[in-house]
């Protein structure tokens, strides 16, 4: 590997999914908050600063979500893109806010326009992490009806990810929502098959399936734990494990 040491990390090679919402800050009604910003590209640098690999996939969902336009008269495939679109922006936000803290990245899209943006090709992708770089993989699949989960666990299959970090607004999959039944159990390792028969909603089923085929555990944490990402990648058993051996 060309980007530094990787003594004592378990996953050399990452793909972070992070959610839309994640970039948003409620109180003001910003869709793009730049403390938000600065705060995920601290730690996605100090990871990338331990010689990890860092491809990352964002939903679009703090700017519009496909699906829920759909309920509002959006017709599903023009929602769907507009939602492609809406990761390509929010892609260029997390692009511009880790070059401010001196992170080489690039950015890729499955929708070609090249004045913005590289077009994923997977042999580019895997050189520009090789060579250190944080691989931002936006537009989602480039297909209606598939949501950005699902983008999250093709690239990571496709990079050849050793795990797909989830990062979500609690601290792992739970037997039902916590925020609602304070009875709620945290699970510590659920497997592919449970996660699919159960219908955990964390991520759809078409994530969990890819992920299953090719091999690749997913780490379901909670985004507001500033040390969770850098944790997970030296090995310490943070949220939920979906897959993989504990």
């Amino acid at each position: 590997m060309e980007n530094g040491s990787v003594s004592g990390i378990k996953y050399r090679r990452i793909l972070l999914k992070l959610s839309g919402e994640v970039l948003g800050n409620k109180t003001t009604g910003e869709c793009i908050d730049p403390s938000a910003l600065s705060s995920m590209a601290s730690r996605v640098k100090k990871v990338a600063d331990m010689g990890v690999q860092v491809g990352i996939v964002l939903g679009g969902g703090n700017i519009f979500r496909g699906l829920s336009g759909q309920s509002r008269g959006v017709n599903r495939t023009i929602g769907d893109n507009m939602g492609m679109l809406a990761t390509i922006i929010n892609g260029l936000a997390i692009q511009n806010a880790l070059e401010q803290l001196g992170l080489d990245t690039r950015l890729q899209t499955a929708i070609e326009m090249p004045k913005v943006a590289e077009p994923f090709i997977q042999r580019k992708a895997l050189r520009h992490l090789e060579k250190g770089r944080v691989v931002i993989f936006a537009g989602g699949t480039g297909n209606p009806y598939f949501s950005t989960d699902t983008a999250a666990a093709l690239r990571a299959s496709e990079i050849g990810a050793e795990v797909l970090l989830k990062a979500t607004k609690v601290d792992g999959i739970y037997s039902a929502d916590p925020k609602l039944d304070p009875t709620a159990t945290r699970y510590d390792h659920v497997s592919y098959e449970d996660a699919l028969h159960q219908r955990l909603k964390v991520m759809d089923s078409a994530a969990f399936a890819l992920c299953m085929e090719n091999s690749i555990p997913i780490v379901v944490f909670d985004f507001y734990d500033e040390s969770a990402l850098e944790r997970i990648v030296r090995g310490e058993e943070i949220g939920t494990l979906v897959g993989g051996a504990k």
